[in-house]
C-alpha cells in the first residue's frame, strides 16, 4: 500500500523480486512461489514524505490503472459492509496451477504480424526523435516506452480478446490496453508539466494519429 512511501533500499529489494522472481537476505537468495505478482496502490494527492519510483521499477509493472472516487452506490456499500461488521466471504475459485496454466495459454496465443508491429509502433511513437512520434510527444516528452511496453501492449490485449470469448488479439484490444500499459511508462518534460499536459492526453493523440490496422491476417 502507498509503494511510493517504501524507503529507495525497500523499492531496490522490490525491483529484485519483480524482475528476477528471487530475494537476495546476504549471501542467500530465495525464489519465490509461483505464481508471484505485485499490487501496489499511490496516492496521488499527499505527495509529502513519498520517495519517486524510479523509471526501472514502474517498467516492471505490467499496467498503472487509475481508480476514481466511488460511485454513491459504491460508498454506501462500503459503509454497510465496514459499519454492520460483516465478515466477508472468501473463498478459492482457483488453484495455483490452474491460474498458471491459463496464463500460459495467454501467452502462447498467435498474434498477426500487423497487430504485433501496431503495438509496436505505438510504442515508437512515444519516442521524441522517432518519426512516428506526434508534435505532441516532440514537445512533452523527455523519454519514451521501453520494448517491455509492446511486450505488455500484447499480452494484455491478448488477454482482452480471451475475455471477450476470442483466440486473437485484434487492434481494438491494443487500443484498449494503450492508457494503462503506456501511462506509467512515457517521461514528461517540464514543457508538460508547465502546460498540464499528461500522458493519457498524450496517448489519446497517439491513437488518432497513428492508423491501426483492419482485418489483420494469422500468422502461419
Amino acid at each position: 500500500d502507498e509503494i511510493n512511501r517504501a524507503s529507495p533500499k525497500t523499492q531496490s529489494a522490490l525491483l529484485e523480486a519483480m524482475q528476477e522472481k528471487q530475494i537476495s537476505l546476504g549471501t542467500e537468495t530465495y525464489t519465490l512461489p509461483r505464481p508471484f505478482f505485485v499490487v501496489a496502490t499511490q496516492n496521488p494527492i499527499d505527495n509529502e514524505g513519498t520517495y519517486p519510483l524510479p523509471e526501472a521499477q514502474l517498467d516492471r509493472f505490467l499496467m498503472k490503472l487509475m481508480i476514481g472516487f466511488p460511485s454513491e452506490d459504491d460508498v454506501l456499500a462500503i459503509v454497510d459492509r465496514t459499519a454492520d461488521g460483516l465478515d466477508a466471504d472468501v473463498s478459492s475459485v482457483a488453484t495455483s496451477e490452474q491460474l498458471l496454466s491459463a496464463v500460459k495459454t495467454i501467452r502462447q496465443m498467435p498474434t498477426a504480424e500487423t497487430i504485433s508491429r501496431y503495438a509496436v509502433r505505438l510504442v515508437l511513437a512515444t519516442h521524441p526523435e522517432h518519426e512516428y512520434a506526434p508534435a505532441c510527444v516532440r514537445r512533452y516528452v523527455r523519454a519514451g516506452a521501453s520494448p517491455r511496453a509492446a511486450q505488455s501492449l500484447l499480452a494484455v490485449a491478448k488477454f482482452f480478446a480471451v475475455l471477450d470469448g476470442r483466440l486473437n488479439a485484434s487492434a481494438d484490444d491494443v487500443r484498449r490496453a494503450a492508457y494503462p500499459c503506456l501511462r506509467h511508462r512515457i517521461l514528461l518534460n517540464f514543457d508538460a508539466i508547465a502546460d498540464e499536459a499528461t500522458t493519457d492526453t498524450l496517448i489519446r493523440q497517439l491513437l488518432m494519429d497513428l492508423d491501426a490496422p483492419k482485418n489483420p491476417k494469422k500468422r502461419s
